[in-house]
C-alpha cells in the first residue's frame, strides 16, 4: 500500500501549493493587467480602482492609434534588422573566438583567457566608449548597435566549454583530409554543438530586441531608432499627444493610458509568443556548455 502521507507533511503540501500559486498570480498579473486595460473604454479605466480581472468594455481605438503610429513601424523595421542582423554578427564573432580558445595547442591561453574575463569586471565607461564610437565614424549609423557588443564574454567561454566536449579524433581525422580550420569550425565543431548555439542564438536576439539603452546614446536620427527606443518615449516622455487626433482635452489623460498599455503589449508579444516554444533548447545547452566530460 502507498504510504500515506502525515499531518505535517499534507499541511507543508498545501502551503506549498497555494504558496506557489500566489507567486504565479503576482508575476502574471501585471502583465495581465497591462492586456485588459489596453482593450479597455479610456474612461472607465480611468475612473476604476482595484484589480482588473476583465475589459471595461471591449475597445480597439488604443491599438488603432498604435498601428496608425509610422515610428511604430519603423521601430518594428528596424528592430527586426537589428535582431537578425546583429545576432548574426554575434554568432559568427562568438564561435570564431571560443573556437581559438578552445585549441589546445594555442599558445599563452591562460593569460589570454585571463584578459578577457577581466572584461566582465572592468569596462571603459560610457564616456571613453562615446569618444571611440565617434572616432570610428559608427556615431548615428547602425554599426553603433551592431559592432561594439559583437561578443558577449560570458557567451564565449560557455561557447568555449562545448567546444572543447568535441573528441579531438573528429578534428584530427578532418584535417588529415585537408579540412583548415574554419572547415573544423563550420562543419564539424558547430553541427555538434547546435544546441548550445541556439541558446546563444535566443539570448543574443532577446537582447537585441530588448536593448533601447545603445540607441539613446549613438542615434539621431529617429530612423534609425528601435523599438524599444520608441516605446520609450511613449511610456516616459508622454508623445502620445500625436496619436490622439480629434480626442477632447478632458479625454486625452485617459486615452494617453491605454495608448500606453497597448504599445507594450505590442512590443512585447512577439517575443513572449516565441519564447516558449524555444525555453526548452536552454536548460540542455546551458548544461552542455558547462559541464566537460
Amino acid at each position: 500500500m502507498p504510504n500515506r502521507l502525515s499531518a505535517g507533511e499534507k499541511a507543508f503540501t498545501v502551503f506549498n501549493t497555494l504558496f506557489m500559486l500566489g507567486l504565479c498570480f503576482a508575476t502574471l498579473y501585471p502583465f495581465v493587467y497591462v492586456a485588459l486595460a489596453s482593450l479597455s473604454d479610456p474612461a472607465s479605466l480611468a475612473q476604476h480602482r482595484g484589480l482588473l480581472l476583465k475589459p471595461l468594455g471591449v475597445n480597439f481605438d488604443a491599438y488603432k492609434a498604435v498601428f496608425d503610429n509610422p515610428m511604430i513601424t519603423t521601430g518594428y523595421r528596424n528592430t527586426l534588422f537589428y535582431v537578425a542582423a546583429g545576432t548574426a554578427i554575434n554568432l559568427v564573432a562568438t564561435a570564431i573566438g571560443a573556437y581559438v580558445l578552445s585549441r589546445r595547442n594555442l599558445y599563452f591561453k591562460n593569460a589570454l583567457m585571463l584578459l578577457i574575463v577581466v572584461t566582465m569586471f572592468f569596462g571603459g565607461g560610457l564616456i571613453p566608449t562615446y569618444l571611440l564610437i565617434n572616432k570610428l565614424g559608427m556615431l548615428n549609423t547602425v554599426w553603433a548597435l551592431l559592432i561594439p557588443g559583437a561578443i558577449g564574454t560570458f557567451n564565449m567561454i560557455i561557447m568555449r566549454t562545448a567546444f572543447q566536449s568535441v573528441p579531438a579524433s573528429l578534428e584530427e581525422s578532418a584535417k588529415i583530409d585537408g579540412a583548415n580550420d574554419l572547415t573544423v569550425l563550420f562543419r564539424i565543431i558547430i553541427p555538434l554543438s547546435m544546441p548550445v548555439i541556439a541558446v546563444m542564438i535566443l539570448w543574443y536576439a532577446v537582447g537585441h530586441w530588448n536593448s533601447y539603452f545603445s540607441a539613446l546614446i549613438y542615434l539621431r536620427d529617429r530612423e534609425l531608432f528601435p523599438l524599444q527606443l520608441v516605446l520609450r518615449e511613449i511610456l516616459i516622455t508622454n508623445t502620445t499627444d500625436g496619436m490622439m487626433t480629434g480626442a477632447a482635452a478632458e479625454d486625452k489623460i485617459a486615452i494617453a493610458e491605454t495608448i500606453k498599455y497597448a504599445t507594450i503589449i505590442v512590443s512585447t508579444l512577439p517575443i513572449l509568443l516565441l519564447y516558449p516554444f524555444l525555453q526548452k533548447y536552454f536548460v540542455k545547452g546551458v548544461m552542455i556548455g558547462s559541464l566537460k566530460e
